[in-house]
């Protein structure tokens, strides 16, 4: 009984292992945004990238809204904001943190554009979206 145990509980970690490597090779390719998350493509889709996808609530549990919206001037809306590669890397927007020394730097791409092509500037999965009922075609 004990070796027909440990057989089962070996296939059953296997098919696990299997299952979450899967899942981990599918999520790759897909987009990363959360509730809340914020998705900028105001350039990206002109410039062949993916859209970035901003995680407003990771930032949010670490510091207050003044930080962002106020210290670094970033508007209460999306795509309020004129954010442009070149300004983040002048150390303007993301750029005044995400700078090699506070937090990464530009160089991982994919660590933040990541969305879909085609994604329009938005709050992703935000209650305005849900309660604004879709165009009528």
């Amino acid at each position: 009984m004990m070796k027909l145990c440990a057989g089962n509980t070996r296939s059953l970690l296997v098919a696990v292992s299997l299952a979450v490597g899967m899942g981990m090779l599918t999520a790759i390719d897909t987009a990363r945004a959360e509730y809340g998350d914020i998705v900028i493509n105001n350039y990206s889709d002109d410039a062949g990238m993916r859209p970035a996808v901003f995680p407003h609530w990771f930032h949010r549990i670490r510091f207050r809204c003044k930080v962002c919206h106020a210290d670094l001037g970033f508007r209460f809306k999306a795509g309020g904001n004129d954010i442009t590669m070149l300004k983040i890397i002048d150390g303007e927007f993301c750029g005044a943190c995400h700078n090699g020394d506070i937090a990464w730097s530009v160089e991982n791409c994919d660590l933040c554009h990541s969305g879909k092509p085609g994604t329009k500037t938005q709050v992703h999965e935000s209650t305005l979206q849900k309660l604004i009922a879709p165009p009528k075609k």
